[in-house]
């Protein structure tokens, strides 16, 4: 499973919150993981126009607010191609067998029903939403 969305979000809400520009060594002691990977995906989501550096100070801040930033956004500017691609069908059933010979047809429906309501669910939520529920968890 591919973390890459979840530490996009970690990082953005420690960018929001934080009341000075945090730079990638920052993000990388809070996510519990190294700086270079952390740049990595920092660089994905200024590249996506979400964020920018501060120069010589290799520090970030957003370009838009919280409220603003939808879940599918972020997950879309850190995932390969921006697609969203959740399951897959393995590749060669048996046409010979009743249940090999439909699975895909079946799955593939129910699977694009499933990523329907994925992108459905990322769209209506925001960075906002993230902030609030840490701050429910602290209190």
């Amino acid at each position: 499973m591919d973390t890459k969305f979840s530490v996009a979000v970690h990082s953005l809400v420690l960018i929001s919150e934080s009341k000075v520009p945090i730079n990638s060594n920052k993000i990388a002691l809070s996510v519990g993981t190294n700086a270079s990977y952390i740049r990595k995906i920092l660089s994905l989501l200024k590249k996506a126009g979400i964020i920018q550096s501060h120069r010589g100070t290799g520090a970030y801040v957003l370009k838009t607010t919280p409220d603003e930033l939808t879940l599918l956004r972020i997950y879309k500017s850190v995932m390969d191609n921006g697609e969203i691609h959740l399951l897959d069908i393995h590749q060669n059933p048996n046409d010979q067998c009743i249940v090999g010979k439909h699975i895909k047809p079946v799955l593939g429906s129910m699977f694009n029903k499933m990523e329907e309501a994925f992108i459905r669910q990322l769209s209506i939520m925001t960075l906002r939403d993230c902030i609030n529920e840490i701050k429910k968890q602290i209190q």
